[in-house]
């Protein structure tokens, strides 16, 4: 049996200011109405498979088990890493996690953050490849190049084995002269991330190679905690684990490595490039999404959200517009966003993580507008939600329902509020925020006080385990 394991831990920087630290471009909608965590999902549905087991980081935790209830699909767990640590040890945990039953299940590794177009092509291939997986072989999954691409890694194939070829070597990002001779070779494929395997046989090889990443995931393991949906392990066992990817760890060591090619439409979505290459065009090869008007426009990307965007006599361009920020680039030139992401780390930019509207494990809230003292937020409870109990030291706020019914814990008392109802939440008053209805509850919040900040929030109280 097939178990599939999602890991959906990447920050998608290539892709800002769509694609933040809080909510990287795996829990975007990017080549449809579906997210690409969703995407990932569904194509599984035609193959025989166990419930998919994801793995991201604390910080997304929540993100990740809203958009997976959205879709109603079975999973088996959401595993948390403490700290980021790369996919070897992010395999290994599930590894040793599949083999806790006495199972030894195939693990279909994928990303989460990939578009593939073919899905009964992805499918057939990974047919092929769990022949090879159940004989102990580890596959990965080679592109079949339509292009010379610099962006990828690369994977050189050997001689013919049943389904698949046994791997010669795996070959660093090229440069293009390079890549093109990969192409016109028919030898090499794009490197796609994705494998199938035993867990058994992982984690024989992480031990053979590695065995320091193995001991660390396997002392980490020791220590489990459930959490609703999510799975943690210990933390301090886990942060010593050295940080190194599946490929360099087991695979360009391995005797047992082979390749099954696939040719489904595959696109890692690394930038605005390859993103304009999966979406739909005009005639004029322009890909627009949002209230976009266009004049002698040719070979553009525009993806706006709020506001209309109109461009007049310009190609070959990205323009991306957000609530809180424009990106303008030339489509040749996009993979540089990646110099921009580190100027705002380097001046410490909330921009570079933080979208205005922020996602939370009860709703969201949109910062709509701000001041020396004030700050108005927009902010929406989910049917059944409630936020914490707790207070501020230099914040008051007011609270003024838009739509549903509101809740409210005061110091004590409890009151219900419906639209065009409000209510005054002093300094220092103990309080909390429910949505007993079963519509959304969307409410205007306005601060005021001397520091504004959220982390001046003392939480007495909290049904998502926030500290």
């Amino acid at each position: 049996m097939i178990l599939p394991i999602v890991m959906a831990g990447g920050s998608g920087t290539r892709l800002w200011p769509l694609s933040r630290g809080n909510y990287p471009k795996q829990f975007l909608s990017l080549s449809g109405d579906k997210t690409m965590l969703q995407e990932t999902l569904v194509r599984l549905d035609g193959l025989s498979h166990s419930p998919a087991m994801l793995i991201c980081n604390e910080e997304h935790r929540f993100i990740a088990a809203e958009q997976v209830r959205q879709l109603g699909v079975d999973h088996s767990g959401i595993f948390l890493e403490p700290v980021g640590r790369n996919t070897a040890p992010a395999i290994a945990l599930a590894a040793f996690k599949a083999i806790e039953n006495n199972q030894d299940p195939l693990l279909l590794v994928l990303a989460a953050d990939h578009v593939i177009e073919n899905i009964s092509a992805f499918q057939a291939s990974v047919e092929q490849a769990s022949i090879l997986a159940e004989q102990g072989k580890l596959v990965t999954f080679g592109i079949t190049g339509n292009k010379p691409e610099t962006g990828y890694g690369y994977i050189k194939r050997g001689e013919p084995y049943q389904t698949g070829f046994v791997v010669d070597s795996f070959v660093e990002k090229p440069d293009l002269a390079t890549a093109e001779t990969y192409i016109e070779s028919g030898e090499y494929y794009w490197n796609s991330g994705m494998f199938l395997f035993k867990a058994s046989e992982y984690l024989n090889e992480l031990k053979t190679f590695r065995p320091d990443i193995y001991k660390a995931c396997e002392l980490a393991m020791q220590v489990q905690n459930d959490d609703m949906d999510f799975v943690r392990v210990d933390k301090v066992a886990f942060e010593s684990c050295p940080d190194e990817s599946i490929d360099y760890a087991v695979m360009e060591h391995t005797k047992d490595a082979v390749v099954v090619p696939m040719d489904a439409g595959w696109s890692d979505v690394g930038g605005f490039t390859a993103l304009w290459d999966v979406s739909n065009k005009d005639e004029n090869g322009n890909a627009f999404n949002g209230d976009v008007k266009a004049v002698d426009t040719k070979n553009t990307l525009v993806l706006g959200d709020d506001k209309l965007i109109a461009t007049v006599g310009v190609k070959d361009l990205v323009i991306v517009s957000t609530k809180d920020a424009v990106l303008v680039a030339h489509k040749s030139e996009s993979q540089k966003v990646k110099a921009i992401v580190q100027q705002l780390k380097n001046e410490q930019r909330s921009e570079v993580t933080f979208h205005r509207e922020v996602y939370r494990p009860w709703g969201k809230y949109d910062s709509v507008d701000s001041g020396e003292r004030f700050q108005v937020k927009r902010i929406t409870v989910k049917p059944g939600a409630k936020l914490s109990v707790q207070m501020h030291h230099h914040r008051a706020e007011h609270w003024i329902v838009v739509s549903g019914t509101a809740k409210v814990h005061l110091d004590g008392t409890e009151q219900y509020l419906t639209e065009n109802e409000s209510v005054y939440i002093p300094i220092t008053a103990v309080h909390a925020l429910e949505n007993p209805g079963k519509v959304d509850l969307e409410l205007i919040e306005v601060q005021s006080g001397s520091y504004l900040g959220e982390d001046d929030i003392v939480r007495f109280e909290d049904r998502y385990g926030r500290s």
